[in-house]
């Protein structure tokens, strides 16, 4: 294959994720599955092939299928070691399991790496808005403490 061809079989992959996820929020773990098999076949690059892992992962959880969810979450960072939400789903997926203290240190990893690289943290479009409201209210709440100083200063003085 030529490297003319690259383009379009990342676009297949992307097309495949975006169907994977849909298909487990459905709860049509085997076809999205199904789907990412088919998508690790491609010749595509380490990062692109963490990201399939990564929602296999997650299809497998949802599906109850705790080893082969872990197994996915591994595959993901050997692929790409930054790979901030596998290391946070693998803690998940091993407290779960009750391996309590490899689950907390999988989870102090991935807030490291978050802290460290947090241009590499992807969330989910209801994650970015909560995130946001979290930021507005954070802000709002900033200024009406500030204002209420500035009120209790003036009238002080």
């Amino acid at each position: 294959m030529s490297s003319a061809d690259a383009p379009n079989r990342e676009a297949e992959v992307e097309r495949a994720l975006e169907a994977a996820e849909a298909l487990r929020k459905e709860g049509r773990y085997a076809e999205g599955l199904s789907l990412l098999r088919e998508a690790l076949r491609r010749d595509v690059e380490k990062t692109q092939r963490a990201q399939i892992y990564f929602r296999m992962g997650n299809l497998y959880f949802d599906a109850g299928r705790l080893e082969e969810a872990e197994q996915a979450y591994r595959n993901a960072i050997s692929h790409d070691p930054l790979h901030i939400n596998a290391h946070h789903n693998l803690g998940v997926v091993y407290r779960r399991q009750g391996r309590i203290a490899e689950s907390l240190k999988m989870r102090k990893k991935a807030n490291a790496l978050a802290r460290k690289h947090p241009e590499r943290l992807r969330l989910a479009p209801h994650e970015v808005e909560r995130v946001r409201r979290f930021a507005r209210n954070w802000l709002l709440g900033g200024l009406i403490v500030l204002a209420l100083l500035l009120l209790l200063l003036w009238t002080l003085r």
